[in-house]
């Protein structure tokens, strides 16, 4: 069969995964999203506003989409508004694609959050599940995002006919500039600033997190599932974790990192240091890198989200993933992480996103 994908956030990390296995596999990929920046080339951009049905209606007319992949979440002040937004985004988006009916299959890509809890209530106390976690494992008894757009999914799928996928990633490593969630570019925007002041590279999290064991997801393995689940009956109307196969210590990770940029590093000395107190006056240290090295992005804010990595890294449990739902089935996909970083660095350093 013949693919025409619709990725609504194509211009995120994710988006951006799942649009280049597309891309490789011959589809044709329709990227939805605000602004065409960012995104994957090769995919035709389609411009709207999520939170506006007019919006979405008007920009997904003439379009018959085989498989659509949700790959964006928009950040709200609090779990309530998380629910209404993000929810009230999947359910416009599907009703704006039923009437023309074209529509197979939806993949929804949510995140560990499932496990651990939302924003408002993240890891605290009661809301620790054993680990590692398995998508067998029941959805905690308090509001989650994650938990409403499934419901839309599931509600569109019942009523239009198509098959889904929910796919749980932990924390991804890939390339998407203005991204809300991003790591490996928040950690080498540190790192680079350290080497231009001096600092260290502390680590910022912790010592659950330094001392534990953890698992990541490299976007080109999250968009290998993606394409998978969405092309093979064994896999449909089924959730799926999705990590790169490993496991590390931050222990030994950070050390590795450090190493790759040429900087000195402290690990956890006792007490969390986290990465928003760091580099909370390097905005202009980060002006001044990127007018040095002729970068392509002066707003650090663009390319470090230092809250989301300070909610991972803080984490007071360990956090791993277990893989054998999709294992099973056949995906056997397998990215060591500690390349995934280095891999993502030298794209960034070659795009000049960082020196």
């Amino acid at each position: 069969m013949k693919i025409v994908a619709l990725v609504v956030g194509a211009t995120g990390i994710a988006g951006r995964g799942v649009s280049q296995e597309l891309l490789e596999g011959g589809a044709t990929v329709y990227g939805l999203s605000r602004k065409p920046e960012g995104l994957t080339p090769g995919v035709h951009h389609v411009a709207a506003d999520l939170t506006k049905s007019e919006s979405v209606n008007q920009a997904v007319a003439g379009l018959k989409p085989t498989h659509v992949y949700l790959t964006t979440w928009s950040r709200q002040a609090n779990e309530e508004e998380n629910i209404r937004v993000n929810a009230g985004a999947v359910r416009t988006l599907l009703a704006a694609v039923a009437p023309v009916r074209s529509v197979v299959h939806v993949a929804l890509v949510t995140g560990l959050k499932h496990y651990l809890g939302p924003f408002d209530a993240y890891v605290k106390a009661g809301v620790m599940p054993p680990m590692p976690v398995r998508e067998e494992q029941p959805r905690l008894d308090i509001p989650n995002f994650y938990y409403a757009q499934e419901d839309e999914v599931y509600a569109a799928a019942a009523r239009d006919g198509f098959t889904w996928s929910v796919h749980r990633p932990h924390t991804i490593i890939g390339k998407a500039i203005g991204n809300a969630m991003n790591m490996g570019s928040t950690l080498a925007a540190c790192a680079a600033i350290c080497k231009e002041t001096g600092r260290k590279f502390k680590f910022p999290g912790s010592a659950a997190q330094w001392n534990g064991l953890s698992d990541m997801t490299d976007s080109r393995v999250l968009g290998k599932q993606l394409v998978w689940a969405s092309t093979h009956d064994v896999a449909k109307n089924e959730a799926f974790n999705i990590v790169n196969g490993d496991i590390f210590r931050w222990n030994w990770m950070w050390p590795r990192l450090a190493k790759w940029f040429g900087v000195e590093w402290e690990g956890f000395s006792g007490e969390i240091a986290p990465l928003e107190t760091q580099m909370a006056g390097d905005a202009s240290v980060w002006k001044r890198i990127v007018e040095k090295h002729g970068l392509v992005e002066p707003d650090l804010a663009r390319v470090a989200s230092a809250w989301h990595t300070d909610l991972d890294l803080g984490r007071p449990i360990e956090v791993m993933t277990d893989m054998a739902a999709s294992r099973k089935r056949g995906f056997t996909v397998y990215q060591n992480t500690e390349e995934a970083f280095h891999s993502l660095f030298a794209q960034l350093r070659a795009e000049k996103v960082i020196p």
